[in-house]
């Protein structure tokens, strides 16, 4: 199996379409993981939440504590700032909260562009570099199989008249000689059928 061309101009134009590929992936996970970074930006006010929940709670800890060591009322102080500070603890498991969400989503987007890019990428692409590696197997086989310089031949008539240039013409023309079995002809088309499959003789 041959995965790319022996003719130089048909293998620059696989090894171009391939890089052309690679170079799209690239930029398309770079594009997925920049818009992963902006929207991780929204993570930010739940960070701020969760700091300042923390901050509030622990700084009401401390002070139900030390209303705790108030004679006679110290036990009634404690209660209402212990409260306070759970509360203040919901805030920041919220802002923990918002974060994992923010987080979930830009996870799930980058991988969405990185997955949807991807599989552009190979639609456009695979399919040709399958078909050519098919087609040029096949070619290849007719060559040494009987009656494949015929058929090979036969391809290279009607294929693209320009190509035809290079072939000395017969009296008669190339489907005469062809149609005649003229070796050095068939020889020669079916030399030009394997350059335009971008295989060598």
């Amino acid at each position: 199996m041959r995965l790319y061309a022996q003719t130089r101009a048909h293998r620059f134009r696989q090894v171009l379409a391939d890089l052309i590929a690679v170079l799209l992936v690239a930029a398309a996970v770079r594009f997925a993981l920049a818009v992963h970074e902006g929207i991780m930006l929204l993570a930010e006010p739940g960070r701020k939440v969760e700091d300042a929940g923390g901050s509030l709670a622990s700084g009401l800890g401390d002070a139900g504590e030390a209303a705790s060591d108030v004679p006679l009322v110290g036990g009634l102080l404690k209660k209402p700032l212990q409260s306070a500070a759970e509360a203040s603890n919901g805030l920041s498991d919220a802002g923990q909260s918002m974060q994992d969400t923010v987080s979930r989503v830009a996870d799930l987007t980058a991988s969405g562009l990185i997955v949807a890019s991807v599989l552009f990428v190979l639609a456009l692409w695979l399919p040709p570099r399958v078909r050519w590696i098919r087609r040029s197997a096949r070619i290849r086989g007719l060559v040494d199989a009987p009656g494949g310089a015929d058929l090979l031949a036969l391809r290279a008539l009607t294929g693209p008249v320009a190509d035809l240039a290079a072939v000395a013409v017969p009296p008669g023309g190339l489907a005469d000689a062809w149609r005649r079995g003229d070796e050095q002809v068939i020889g020669e088309l079916s030399r030009v059928a394997l350059r335009q499959a971008g295989l060598r003789p």
